[in-house]
C-alpha cells in the first residue's frame, strides 16, 4: 500500500474550492481521505489530517485560537485552535463573529448600468387591465378562512377534472385553490392584516385571470371583510370575480355545485386572454433558497445572483426575503442600499425580526436545519453570507413588509421567515410572477399560481432528484462552467418558463403549496 507521506500531492482544485483570496479555509467538493495532500496555487502543500465530507471545510493554514475563521472573505466563526489541514467543526470553531453595523451617513450607491433598450430580452406574458404582466393565467378559488378551505379545494379539483383541459382552454393554466388553516378565531391587528393582504394580493395577482371567493358566512374573516382589502387599493380588481357564502347557499354540497357552475362559465372568459410579447422588465422575480448545503453559496446562489443582475439591469424587479438568513451579513446588504435611510431600514428589518423571534423563545442562530449542518452550513453566518448573494450585486432600492407590493423596481427586501412554506407564498403575494428556488439537498415545494424553478447547487442531487429539480449549477463546482455562464443559462430558463415554453417541474407535479406567515408562532 502506498505510504500517504510519499504520495504525490494533487491540485487543490481537484478536491476543494477557496472561495475568496482572503479565506483561510477551503470548501471540499469531492470525497477526500485521511492524509490526502493537496497543493495550493502558491505551491504550498496541505495535508488533510482526517477525511472531510463535501460541503465542509478544512484549514489551508494554521488558524490560532482567537483568530477569525474566514470564508467569502468574511468572518464565519472564531478559531478555538485549528491546525493546518484540520476539518473545521464546532469542536474547534465557535460561532462568535464581530457585530458590524457600519453605515456611512452620506451613503449613495449608484443606480445599475441599465442595458440599452435594444439589448433587453423579451418574454410572452398576459397583460392585465391594471398594466401588470402575468406569466400564468389561472382561475383561483380563494377561501376567506379555514372554514371554507374544504369547499375551495373540492371546487378546484373537481373543476380541473370535469371542466378544464389545456386542449379546450389553451390560454388557461388550470383551476387552483389556496386552502389554509387561518381565519375567524384570530387576533385583530397585524395578524389579520397579513392574512387579508396575502389573500387579496393573490386574488389580484397578474397570474390570475378569474377569482371565486368563498366564505362560511359567520367567521371574522368573511367575504365582507376581504372585500375591504380588495377595494382599499390604488386600482380596483379588474377580472371576473364571483362570491359564494356556504351558509347562504345551504351548505357544502350546494356551495361546491355552484362553484363548479361558475368555474365552467368563467373558463371561456379567462381563456380570452392571450400571451403577448413584453420586455423582461415586466417580470417580478422572487429569489429563494431551501434545504441548502455548503455549495449553495458557491454555485447556485451566485448564479441566481448573476441572473438577478441581468433582470435588474433590464429594468425588472427582484424580491429577496428570509430575513433570518440576513443575520451576520446584514451589513453587506445595508451598504448596498441606495442611500443611508434605506440602509437603516435594512437594519430595522433584521432587528424587528430578532425582537419578534425572541418573544417566542426563538434565536436566529438556530435557523440552520439538520440538513443544512450536514451539508456544511455550520452556523447562521455561513448560511447568510451564501444566501444573500441570490440578489446579485446591484443596489437595494427599498424594504417592504410581508406580502406587500413594492413601489420600486430593482431589488427589494421583504420581511418574512426562512420557512419555505411561508416565505415563498409571501414572495408571490408581493407580486413575484416567477420564483427561482435554489437547493443543495433537494426540495419539492411549488406554488399555487407562480412557477417555482428549482436550481440545484450540485450535480449529484440534481441527478438524484431530476424529477423535481429543473436546472443545476453543479458545473460551477466541477470547474467546467463559470458563475456568469450558469447565471446566463438560468436567465434564459427563467425567460422561457415565464413565456410558458417550459413548465417548472413543480408545476408538472402539481405542487401548489400555500400558507402565509402568521405571528402566533415563529418560523426561522
Amino acid at each position: 500500500m502506498l505510504d500517504i507521506l510519499t504520495e504525490k500531492a494533487v491540485a487543490i482544485s481537484d478536491y476543494a474550492i477557496i472561495v475568496n483570496p482572503d479565506d483561510n479555509v477551503a470548501v471540499v467538493k469531492n470525497e477526500t481521505r485521511d492524509g490526502l495532500r493537496v497543493t495550493l496555487v502558491s505551491g504550498e502543500t496541505v495535508t488533510i489530517a482526517k477525511a472531510v465530507p463535501p460541503g465542509h471545510r478544512f484549514a489551508i493554514r494554521e488558524i490560532p485560537a482567537g483568530e477569525f475563521v474566514r470564508q467569502y472573505g468574511q468572518p464565519i466563526g472564531t478559531s478555538l485552535g485549528i491546525e493546518k489541514g484540520e476539518w473545521v467543526t464546532h469542536e474547534n470553531m465557535s460561532d462568535d463573529v464581530p457585530v458590524v453595523r457600519d453605515l456611512p451617513d452620506n451613503l449613495h450607491t449608484p443606480a445599475p448600468d441599465y442595458f440599452d433598450a435594444s439589448e433587453i430580452k423579451t418574454f410572452m406574458g398576459f397583460r392585465r387591465p391594471d398594466g401588470r404582466v402575468g406569466t400564468r393565467n389561472f382561475v383561483l378559488i380563494v377561501p376567506t378562512s379555514m372554514c371554507a378551505s374544504h369547499e375551495a379545494t373540492q371546487i378546484s379539483m373537481m373543476a380541473e377534472f370535469m371542466h378544464y383541459s389545456r386542449e379546450k382552454f389553451p390560454n388557461v393554466d388550470g383551476v387552483v385553490a389556496i386552502p389554509h388553516n387561518k381565519g375567524c378565531g384570530c387576533q385583530d391587528g397585524s395578524n389579520l392584516d397579513v392574512m387579508m393582504r396575502t389573500l387579496a394580493n393573490y386574488a389580484d395577482h397578474p397570474n390570475v385571470g378569474g377569482v371565486i371567493l368563498i366564505d362560511l358566512g359567520c367567521e371574522k374573516t368573511n367575504l365582507t371583510f376581504v372585500e375591504k382589502y380588495l377595494t382599499n387599493r390604488d386600482k380596483p380588481i379588474q377580472k371576473p370575480v364571483f362570491k359564494i357564502g356556504i351558509q347562504d347557499v345551504g351548505g357544502t354540497q350546494s356551495a361546491i355545485e355552484i362553484g363548479l357552475k361558475e368555474v365552467e362559465k368563467m373558463l371561456p372568459v379567462v381563456n380570452e386572454s392571450v400571451r403577448e410579447e413584453f420586455p423582461v422588465s415586466e417580470l417580478v422575480l422572487g429569489v429563494k433558497c431551501g434545504s441548502s448545503d455548503g455549495f449553495s453559496g458557491i454555485s447556485a446562489n451566485p448564479a441566481l445572483g448573476y441572473c438577478s443582475d441581468l433582470l435588474v439591469k433590464s429594468g425588472g424587479t427582484v424580491l429577496l426575503t428570509e430575513v433570518p438568513e440576513f443575520c451576520g451579513a446584514e451589513h453587506i446588504l445595508a451598504n448596498r442600499a441606495k442611500d443611508s435611510a434605506t440602509g437603516r431600514k435594512i437594519y430595522a428589518l433584521v432587528d424587528w425580526y430578532k425582537e419578534y423571534a425572541s418573544k417566542f423563545g426563538g434565536v436566529l442562530g438556530q435557523n440552520p436545519s439538520t440538513g443544512n449542518k450536514a451539508g456544511g452550513l455550520l452556523n447562521i453566518t455561513i448560511k447568510s453570507l451564501g444566501a444573500i448573494v441570490k440578489a446579485g450585486t446591484t443596489r437595494i432600492e427599498d424594504t417592504i413588509e410581508y406580502a406587500e407590493t413594492p413601489t420600486s423596481r430593482g431589488i427589494n427586501l421583504m420581511q418574512g421567515p426562512g420557512y419555505d412554506q411561508e416565505s415563498t407564498p409571501g414572495l408571490v403575494a408581493a407580486g413575484a410572477t416567477v420564483v427561482v428556488f435554489t437547493t443543495g439537498n433537494g426540495t419539492t415545494i411549488g406554488n399555487a399560481i407562480a412557477p417555482v424553478i428549482k436550481l440545484a447547487s450540485n450535480n449529484r442531487v440534481f441527478e438524484k432528484m431530476s424529477q423535481d429539480l429543473d436546472i443545476s449549477a453543479g458545473d460551477v463546482i466541477e470547474g467546467t462552467e463559470s458563475i456568469e455562464q450558469a447565471g446566463t443559462r438560468l436567465f434564459e430558463h427563467v425567460r422561457q418558463t415565464a413565456s410558458g415554453d417550459i413548465q417548472a417541474k413543480a408545476e408538472i407535479l402539481k405542487h401548489r403549496e400555500f400558507q402565509f406567515w402568521a405571528e402566533q408562532t415563529v418560523s426561522l
